[in-house]
């Protein structure tokens, strides 16, 4: 790599890495550390080819979703995340109910399997949002959703339909969020890795 662009990679990790954080860390399924791996495994392969990349970032998400894709398809076996009782509270119920749903979405969806996680996490919005309120954050339609995980959108559909229902199942506190609630725990595309989890 020339140092033109070895100072344009290292500009690039500079302004977009805590944005591909947020997502590698989702993917993971709130394990930071497990999300910083792919985050780190993404731009090592990038970094191999910046010369030859038109779009960064588009590059490294998709390195980012692929990688993940491996890794589910592998047999390794699953760890399991435990998360404690938060302490009830009387007089902070509004910030401590924000903070319990995102306990509770961050054990809720520990509990998906990596693909259900996956497409929850790459689906648009609004369309999710319209179907019960459920938190998504990259906004990909539906075709794109599909070309990189190498199946069909109707595949895309029904996934993101048993994901849904088993998260409402796994987590039935997650309605609160949902369109007709009026509740303002729906975490932003730009939020926090700390916010969202």
């Amino acid at each position: 790599m020339d140092a033109e662009a070895q100072e344009s990679f290292r500009e690039f990790v500079a302004n977009r890495s805590s944005a591909l954080l947020k997502t590698a860390v989702l993917l993971s399924g709130g394990d930071r550390h497990a999300g910083e791996d792919l985050l780190q495994n993404a731009l090592i392969k990038a970094a191999g080819r910046w010369h030859r990349i038109d779009e960064p970032e588009a590059y490294v998400r998709q390195i980012l979703y692929r990688q993940q894709v491996s890794r589910w398809r592998l047999k390794w076996p699953r760890r399991e995340l435990s998360v404690a009782e938060p302490p009830e509270t009387g007089a902070d119920a509004d910030a401590s109910s924000a903070a319990d749903l995102r306990l509770v979405m961050r054990g809720a969806l520990a509990r998906l399997t990596a693909r259900q996680r996956t497409v929850l996490v790459l689906l648009p919005h609004s369309r999710l949002r319209s179907s019960g309120g459920t938190p998504t954050f990259e906004d990909l339609p539906e075709a794109d959703v599909a070309r990189i995980l190498g199946c069909s959108v109707g595949t895309v559909r029904s996934t993101a339909h048993r994901s849904l229902a088993r998260l409402r199942a796994l987590a039935p506190e997650l309605a609160a969020l949902g369109p007709d609630s009026g509740a303002r725990q729906q975490p932003s595309r730009d939020s926090s890795p700390a916010e969202v989890l």
